[in-house]
């Protein structure tokens, strides 16, 4: 299976600007912010629950604990959450209405309160980047671009693995 795209910078605002002009627009901009800023595997986006970004004070966390059941290899770890993809996230939270901790933080139109599966997510992931124009453009894309960013800025190889819940590098 060859490797995921690395998208540039002009790639990504093409995507933010594709995204804006869409119905659903603020959802799907965090939703691919969480993959280009963090690096969620689209997986990991797809499983994510209002009580793993929030508080019980209703403050956006700054780290999302990803336990061994809901990430590939079982590798359980922190997701870094910066002061920008905080701020997205809360604009995003306080945009809708929450019936329990335990919902799903992404809902799909079809079914406003059920979460993406990680299948469909995937399948949004790649109509978004088709639709946008971004040739070759997957569902690991966004994850691919955080690595590759940190890496070019000289994070060490050591701490990438561990930012992206890697075993080994």
């Amino acid at each position: 299976m060859p490797q995921a795209k690395t998208l540039t910078p002009a790639e990504i605002e093409k995507v933010l600007h594709y995204i804006a002009s869409k119905p659903n627009a603020q959802r799907n901009r965090v939703m691919f912010l969480l993959t280009v800023w963090a690096g969620f595997r689209v997986s990991e986006v797809a499983g994510l629950k209002i009580c793993d970004v929030r508080n019980p004070d209703g403050a956006i966390r700054a780290e999302v604990y990803l336990s061994a059941d809901r990430v590939k290899h079982g590798h359980a770890g922190v997701v870094y959450l910066n002061e920008r993809l905080q701020q997205e996230l809360a604009a995003y939270v306080v945009s809708r209405n929450w019936h329990d901790e335990e919902q799903a933080l992404f809902c799909t139109v079809a079914k406003p309160r059920k979460g993406f599966s990680a299948n469909t997510m995937t399948q949004h992931f790649h109509y978004l980047y088709k639709r946008a124009g971004i040739m070759g453009g997957s569902s690991h894309s966004g994850r691919r671009t955080f690595i590759t960013t940190l890496a070019n800025k000289g994070v060490s190889v050591r701490l990438l693995a561990s930012l992206v819940r890697h075993a080994n590098i």
